[in-house]
């Protein structure tokens, strides 16, 4: 039987070369305009666990090259609080929930 490995940073497999940046899986939410761009409602997402909600932003747009186009507009809510795009950091914890909120078009 193999050794049953610790848990801790060297699980996950990531590599002293990351600079230690932990990663987690976060639940990455896409309402109205941003499910049509993203074509999918949600996902799962490793990214780092300390970063700021515009470099967040920037994993998302890495995946979904599409959604730059509301990048001035959106609202990023992490576990339910508003967040604004910027150097605000985050910590996130695994099975967050991020949701993406554009603006709500009024007509």
């Amino acid at each position: 039987a193999r050794a049953q490995a610790l848990p801790g940073p060297a699980a996950e497999g990531s590599s002293p070369r990351d600079g230690g940046s932990m990663r987690c899986q976060v639940s990455v939410l896409y309402f109205a305009r941003s499910a049509e761009l993203a074509g999918l409602r949600c996902e799962t997402l490793s990214v780092p666990r300390e970063i700021t909600s515009l470099q967040l932003w920037e994993e998302i747009v890495k995946v979904h090259p599409r959604l730059a186009v509301i990048r001035d507009q959106v609202i990023f809510a992490v576990r339910q609080e508003y967040v604004l795009l910027g150097d605000q950091l985050l910590v996130l914890q695994p099975g967050d929930e991020v949701a993406i909120i554009p603006p709500i078009s009024g007509g």
